[in-house]
């Protein structure tokens, strides 16, 4: 199976932890965010990996070549101008179109168990399965509804108080159909601001996995010092 792996942000919200490495190669726990997800596919036997790159590129591509001594192969592009979450994919479209592929943001840390979504996958005719994590505070979040069979009917973006009872907050990994590529329009997009949304005004299925995994951002320095005590 595949997978592409989000690594083109700045991370410009860190400050000066981003201005000379990208934001996938910070550290926790002794590894850098990038081979952290590297291990994750590694060890649910996802082997070939594309990883689109922006923000000082070529220290990407020295830290994993090809990916040989990790136990993969990647295959890189590099966007001149972000491409978004979404719009990264069409680079590697030749290479996704024989089956089901994941999608991961590399700048997060994460313990999910990915076999969770192919189970989903394989038991509905979806769109897409969305891995989703617990949070107590959701004001800042983008969190999902779901009905009776995790089928997701809504997202809410930073809801306010009162505005849903979910607690259950977009993980950034994704397993999705290649049909997707029907709903990525040219140029930037964004999975959960354009393609999610749209998806659910059609009427297009995607699932939900809600799972108490240990899933961490790192979009500025206080969260990131504070993600790094409580994974000490």
């Amino acid at each position: 199976m595949n997978a592409v792996i989000l690594a083109a942000g700045k991370g410009s919200r860190l400050g000066s932890l981003t201005e000379a490495l990208p934001k996938p190669l910070i550290e926790v726990n002794g590894k850098t965010l990038l081979q952290h997800n590297i291990e994750l596919c590694q060890g649910h036997d996802i082997l070939r990996l594309f990883i689109n790159t922006h923000h000082l590129a070529e220290k990407i591509t020295t830290a994993f070549g090809d990916g040989s001594a990790l136990g993969v192969h990647i295959i890189y592009s590099y966007e001149p101008e972000l491409l978004g979450t979404s719009g990264a994919l069409w680079h590697f479209k030749q290479y996704l179109q024989n089956g089901p592929f994941y999608v991961l943001y590399g700048d997060n840390y994460s313990r999910y168990d990915l076999r969770l979504l192919q189970d989903m996958f394989a038991r509905h005719d979806c769109m897409g399965v969305i891995a989703f994590h617990h949070r107590e505070d959701v004001s800042s979040s983008g969190v999902a509804e779901f009905d009776e069979d995790q089928k997701i009917v809504r997202f809410i973006e930073k809801p306010k108080q009162g505005e849903t009872l979910s607690h259950w907050v977009n993980a950034g990994i994704y397993l999705l159909h290649p049909r997707i590529f029907d709903y990525i329009p040219a140029g930037f997009s964004d999975f959960a601001r354009d393609v999610f949304p749209a998806l659910l005004a059609r009427n297009v299925p995607l699932y939900g996995i809600c799972q108490k995994a240990e899933v961490r951002a790192f979009d500025t320095p206080e969260m990131y010092k504070r993600s790094l005590r409580r994974l000490t």
